[in-house]
């Protein structure tokens, strides 16, 4: 991975109109068309620009007119102009008809929807290949949406999708507000990886003031932070106010931060904006890391305690070429990972440390080469990131 302050790629606006890509009909889902559901069992939500003007729709890394909504299937390899791309089978939905969909779906198990928003460098096909795998590692009994933002899908397109993502915090906060007020969602799990969660935490805590539930029975109740790609400080001051307020806990609020200091992804986002990232227990303080070192403790720094937050340190067994997506890439990661999906608080992999609110994973003595693909429902082969 290359430095991101030293070297940008532009983006522009391209060679073709915008509005050419959106000009055929199919990009303007009608009422009542049918959509096999059992082929594209994937539901989502997307601000990125379509390209309908070919047989394979396409979603692009341009900013869309409008959100659009659809179901989608996980991507397979695909042969276009003698090279072998994914492709993910997408199908596009009136937005009413979307949420009866939902509904249905929703109706049909516990009342569950777990929505995924994914971070920097993705493109539709990747952010949908974590998705089928988030659905398919974790047997969630409800389904999955997938929240897709314009990121460029490229190494040095980081400062391009930070701004995208402050482009889209209006609609993404509009969306979950409005799935959040839905008397059929009785629980909203919510996993955002690395920059998503720029996106995901404004928008919970605009759902928590603005709710129109009658009930307010706090449905957004698991939040999932993998890798977050956000100002460890300002979470630190901000959050005990805002989505670990005390009623909200008391109601059953739970929130998870994956961090690892192997994780080259946000040592480079430090390096770019000069404080530490949420998603790495780096020390910015020298002295703190100091004092920690003369108790015999590791340098490592997280987020003080507050009731609700727990902390996950994956260092110890990080995988990958960057070590930013562990709870997708590392066996012990993906099973913990699971387990919080489900509601469960510790597992044999979790061992405490000296604060209350953090554990370290560590691999399991009994499995010392586990099988990752295995155990984290991956197609073997897949490019780790």
């Amino acid at each position: 991975m290359l430095a991101l302050a030293g070297c940008i790629t532009p983006v522009d606006y391209g060679k073709i109109r915008h509005a050419d890509y959106v000009a055929d009909p199919r990009c303007s889902a009608q009422p009542g068309a049918i959509v096999d559901g059992e082929a594209l069992p994937l539901f989502f939500v997307t601000s990125r620009l379509p390209d309908c003007r070919t047989a394979d729709i396409r979603l692009l890394a341009y900013r869309g007119d409008r959100l659009r909504y659809g179901r989608a299937a996980a991507p397979r390899p695909t042969e276009i102009a003698g090279k072998t791309k994914l492709r993910a089978p997408i199908a596009f939905q009136d937005e009413g008809d979307w949420w009866k969909s939902l509904q249905a779906e929703t109706d049909r198990r516990q009342g569950r929807v777990l929505l995924y928003v994914h971070g920097y460098r993705e493109t539709f096909e990747t952010t949908t290949k974590d998705a089928a795998q988030i659905a398919r590692m974790t047997g969630f009994d409800g389904p999955v949406v997938e929240y897709s933002w314009p990121s460029q899908g490229e190494v040095l397109g980081y400062a391009v999708d930070e701004t995208n993502m402050y482009h889209d915090v209006n609609n993404f906060r509009d969306f979950l507000r409005g799935l959040a007020d839905k008397p059929w969602v009785k629980e909203i799990v919510v996993v955002s990886h690395s920059l998503g969660a720029r996106l995901v935490i404004p928008a919970i805590a605009s759902a928590d003031r603005l709710s129109r539930r009658a009930d307010r029975t706090g449905n957004i109740a698991t939040i999932i932070l993998a890798s977050p790609d956000i100002d460890r400080e300002t979470f630190e001051r901000d959050i005990g106010g805002e989505l670990l307020a005390a009623d909200r806990v008391a109601l059953g609020r739970r929130i998870t931060v994956y961090a690892s200091l192997k994780d080259k992804a946000l040592a480079i986002s430090r390096a770019v904006h000069g404080y530490p990232r949420l998603g790495s227990p780096y020390c910015f303080d020298p002295f703190a890391a100091a004092d920690l070192k003369a108790k015999g403790l590791p340098e490592r720094c997280y987020p003080a305690a507050v009731p609700g937050l727990t902390v996950v340190d994956t260092t110890e067994v990080s995988q990958g070429s960057t070590g930013h997506s562990n709870f997708l890439r590392s066996a012990v990661a993906c099973r913990d990972f699971i387990d919080a999906i489900a509601g469960k608080e510790s597992r044999p992999e979790r061992v405490a440390t000296h604060l209350a609110h953090v554990f370290r994973l560590v691999p399991d003595p009994a499995d010392p080469k586990p099988d990752h693909d295995l155990a984290c429902s991956r197609t073997p082969g897949d490019e780790d990131e």
